[in-house]
């Protein structure tokens, strides 16, 4: 009796300390009840005099706030006041009135329309402009006009007078567009906005898109009983894109002055900036192999152009972002000529001043100059290629800070006069922490430290995710993470599950919190799988020569390193060799593809979700970039095409895919499914109705990710 009472406690204390220390993740907790969800800063905002901040609380109030003390000053906006929700806002630059947006309706990646408001804090009286969504509004930079963009058209509002004017009327669905970009510009140089204002507000720069003679693409809208077509240009590799202008509007006169950017049309223009003068605007004008940039300085009174800058690379160019200083005088400007990307201090006529950041490291973010302390805020690599850190930079490049000392992933909203910022930090294991520092680093308060998520996290069986590096069949060094089951033991031998994109400059295995992936891979690896992620060749931030040493062979090198690991890797004791799986999205699902095709000794499980089967059937910016045009190196798309390689799948492939995807057009996994059935390939397939590359909805991803880990526990 005295044993089986004994044994009885024992028992029980186990079943206490596990119900407590080891509850299991369910795909519920991830997807539907945000059980894991973190929290950030909503709506946080500095304000021009740089001792205040604004913030939304959680009852969408505009709350202001004391950089110096934290404390409430007042409330700048009740919700109650104005009676929308969901609503984002901006200050007109003198702060006497907000820009308010609701009623969101996405595009693209990027772009949207919105109804707006305007919001005078004088009058304290909330003015609705015009009653139709708009894109791109924004205030003049002296508040007194908003610009927008409706019908592939741009406008101005004179808010004290009530008006509207049209400032262009050609703008035509899928033939022109106006203030607004197309769709290859959106997805592939991250712009949207088509249209800017000088600093004193007396004009307004645009691009022009005839995209005419861009082929159509067109996707079925499913949910009618008879469906309907989406259609929009998408030039794909090789394909022709839209003829770009670029025309200055001046309100004085009302008339529109183009710009010469020069008689060759097949060029990309994926940057326009104003400069410090009221009519000096630049243009960054690429060609069409993105291998040489050219900047060119343009008089918009006359419309004529000079050049004052000119970059050339082997491979190709990654576009720079340029801030002109007041000076009037020079300029500055991101490059990796140096083999790493650096910042640089350049005359307005092109003469190089200073090389101001130097080192076998790359600079990330640039945040800001301070003209009063010349001085630059930017994010490195420096200390490690799978962090981040802060820093101020003088613009002699003399004197370099760093400002955040905290180790992980992090990074700096600033205020306006740079006195302060907004710290985010992160690590692989730890989630997001907000904290206001000053303008040298010192953490002044902490404003979400996701404290109760850290502490719900110990109640349940959360593995460890080790960051190290490996070496590929060169020698060279890749970064990985590894992460094992919690009760990882030795003696046994486990399946395992690798993670990959590789896409060109992109990280994964790196020292930031990455949400609910986080947590699932938490589950698999409670259910007993060993969670693995490698960064091969041709990912990002260690410089420029390994970037690049993809070019013109996409798909090659990036699957060698892939499959090289799995078997070195899989000749650890504790792996189960005949049970490697890959899985990714995107590039990552294309890169899954070649592995269960190339790769079919080696991986025995795959999935695919929204994969590039031919680099035929992508954007030709992104695609031409990394490849050339299917013309010049048709050879290398074909021998780098999963679907010319589907004869050598024997394991258990998954693909997915939205088949309302305007990014990587469902039409990739047709052609895939098709050549598969010609093979007698067996393979399991999902598509998702409507669905667009993120396959988004609480409900779409709990069931995109239960089919995923079904497919993982039955086939791996």
């Amino acid at each position: 009796m005295i044993k089986r009472l004994f044994l009885f406690f024992i028992i029980g204390a186990l079943v206490t300390v596990r119900s407590y220390a080891q509850n299991s993740i369910s795909l519920e907790d991830i997807f539907t009840k945000n059980t894991f969800s973190s929290k950030g800063v909503s709506g946080f905002k500095s304000m021009k005099n740089g001792a205040y901040y604004t913030a939304q609380d959680k009852n969408e109030n505009i709350i202001r706030y004391s950089f110096t003390t934290g404390n409430t000053v007042d409330t700048l906006l009740f919700q109650n006041e104005i009676n929308l929700s969901g609503y984002s806002y901006t200050f007109s630059n003198d702060e006497s009135k907000l820009l308010l947006q609701t009623n969101f309706k996405h595009i693209y990646r990027h772009s949207y329309a919105a109804n707006i408001y305007v919001y005078d804090f004088s009058t304290k009286k909330l003015t609705q402009p015009i009653a139709d969504a708009v894109m791109l509004a924004e205030f003049s930079p002296d508040g007194k006009y908003l610009a927008y963009v409706k019908a592939n058209n741009l406008f101005v509002f004179d808010i004290q007078n009530n008006t509207e004017s049209r400032i262009t009327t050609n703008g035509e669905l899928n033939k022109i567009i106006n203030g607004s970009t197309d769709w290859v510009y959106e997805e592939e140089f991250a712009l949207s906005k088509g249209f800017y204002w000088n600093e004193q507000s007396t004009a307004i720069a645009f691009y022009t898109f005839d995209e005419s003679e861009v082929k159509e693409f067109s996707m079925t809208m499913y949910g009618k009983l008879y469906p309907d077509e989406y259609k929009f240009k998408y030039p794909k590799a090789g394909e022709s894109n839209s003829v770009i202008t670029i025309q200055v509007y001046t309100l004085a006169d009302k008339q529109v002055k183009k710009i010469d950017i020069g008689a060759e049309t097949d060029i990309y223009i994926p940057r326009i900036a104003w400069t410090k003068d009221a009519n000096k605007l630049s243009i960054q004008r690429l060609n069409r192999l993105q291998n040489k940039l050219e900047i060119l300085l343009a008089n918009t009174e006359t419309g004529a152009t000079k050049i004052i800058y000119t970059e050339q690379n082997k491979a190709y160019i990654d576009v720079p972002e340029i801030t002109f200083l007041s000076d009037k005088k020079s300029f500055l400007i991101n490059s990796e000529k140096s083999g790493w990307n650096h910042l640089y201090h350049y005359t307005i006529d092109g003469k190089l001043i200073k090389q101001i950041t130097k080192g076998n490291w790359d600079v990330d973010n640039f945040y800001g100059y301070n003209e009063k302390s010349k001085t630059l805020y930017v994010s490195t690599s420096e200390i490690s290629s799978t962090e981040r850190y802060v820093y101020s930079v003088t613009l002699d490049g003399k004197v370099k800070k760093q400002l955040t000392p905290k180790k992980g992933w992090n990074s700096a909203t600033f205020n306006a006069d740079f006195t302060y910022f907004l710290l985010a930090n992160s690590s692989i294991n730890t989630p997001p922490y907000y904290a206001l520092c000053n303008a040298t680093g010192n953490e002044l308060r902490v404003l979400e430290d996701n404290a109760s998520l850290i502490e719900k996290m110990k109640s349940y069986s959360i593995a460890n995710v080790e960051l190290t590096t490996t070496a590929n069949a060169y020698n060279e060094q890749l970064n990985l993470f590894i992460m094992k089951p919690k009760n990882f033991d030795a003696s046994k031998k486990y399946p395992v599950l690798m993670y990959v994109y590789g896409g060109p400059g992109h990280q994964l295995a790196i020292n930031r919190w990455m949400g609910g992936n986080y947590f699932w891979y938490q589950l698999l690896a409670d259910k007993g799988y060993i969670i693995v992620c490698l960064d091969g060749r041709g990912t990002g931030f260690k410089g420029e020569a390994f970037k690049k040493s993809t070019y013109m062979q996409l798909g090659k090198y990036e699957i060698e390193d892939q499959i090289y690991f799995a078997k070195q890797f899989a000749k650890n004791s504790w792996v189960d060799a005949s049970r490697i799986g890959i899985w990714g999205w995107s590039f990552g699902g294309y890169m899954a593809s070649l592995g269960i095709s190339k790769g079919a000794d080696v991986f025995k499980t795959a999935i695919a979700v929204a994969p590039v089967t031919n680099w035929r059937y992508y954007d030709n910016i992104y695609t031409e970039r990394f490849m050339r045009t299917p013309q010049e190196n048709g050879e290398s798309y074909d021998n780098n095409s999963p679907i010319n390689h589907v004869e050598k799948i024997k394991g258990n492939y998954l693909i997915i895919h939205g088949t309302a995807d305007d990014n990587v057009h469902f039409q990739n996994a047709v052609e895939m499914v098709n050549a598969m059935i010609n093979k007698g390939v067996k393979f399991d397939s999902e598509f998702y109705p409507n669905k667009n590359h993120g396959i988004g909805g609480s409900k779409t991803r709990l069931h995109l990710y239960d089919r995923m880990t079904r497919f993982i526990l039955e086939k791996l």
